[in-house]
């Protein structure tokens, strides 16, 4: 976040066009003051993920002229040593949420892409998908703890942007990913929608959704180069 004693945009925490293109946006209001919900939360030794460091490693990881693909997430996993700034991915060593396993499954259907030992996503994101979660951060143990407090109005942001680009693909699974969007002017055939990957639902429509398939179609009718996806 934002350090106010250094106003030339050093401590952000981006390192990429990302830097300048958001740079504004921690100057305002809401961001101060998630900026001053996460100090205060840390002054009373609650356990916040990802690390500080790690927050941003989604824009980060894939600048904003490299994203061909937005999978959008919730909120970063809660568990200790799974989030790492990046949607629905874990990092080499950390056990595949159920999740994971779901989009694993449903990646070696559709592309043939047999399942990776590991759950980390960072080579999805280094081939133009943004990983990006709707909120970026979380008390540990507690799912949804930093809800409305000026993350979604963030990320918001981020998608208001990219969807003034003709050719980014939106995967939206759940109906919390569908609602996040719902607001943006995209065409349709940019939004690539299922039920979510969890395992209370994706028997209800994401296996079997072919999402990886069909986002490259959709870059491929627009003269880009496929996303790819083996891991």
């Amino acid at each position: 976040m934002i350090n106010k004693k250094k106003k030339n945009g050093r401590n952000i925490g981006l390192v990429n066009n990302w830097k300048e293109i958001l740079f504004s946006e921690f100057k305002k209001d809401y961001m101060q003051s998630l900026s001053l919900f996460l100090r205060e939360e840390k002054l009373k030794n609650k356990i916040i993920f990802p690390p500080g460091k790690k927050i941003f490693d989604a824009l980060n990881l894939t600048d904003f002229h490299e994203v061909k693909v937005v999978i959008l997430g919730q909120d970063p996993y809660h568990g200790k040593g799974q989030a790492h700034g990046l949607s629905f991915s874990v990092e080499n060593n950390v056990e595949k949420p159920p999740s994971l396993k779901n989009i694993f499954k449903e990646l070696k259907s559709d592309l043939g892409i047999e399942e990776p030992e590991h759950g980390n996503l960072a080579s999805w994101g280094k081939n133009g998908v943004l990983l990006l979660n709707s909120v970026l951060t979380v008390e540990a143990g507690k799912p949804g703890s930093h809800y409305h407090r000026g993350w979604e109005k963030f990320t918001d942001k981020i998608l208001k942007l990219l969807s003034e680009h003709a050719n980014v693909v939106f995967i939206l699974w759940g109906n919390k990913a569908q609602e996040k969007v719902s607001t943006l002017n995209l065409a349709n055939d940019l939004i690539l929608k299922s039920p979510h990957p969890s395992p209370f639902s994706a028997n209800r429509g994401f296996f079997g959704s072919k999402p990886f398939s069909n986002a490259n179609l959709i870059l491929k009718a627009r003269g880009l180069s496929p996303v790819d996806w083996k891991l």
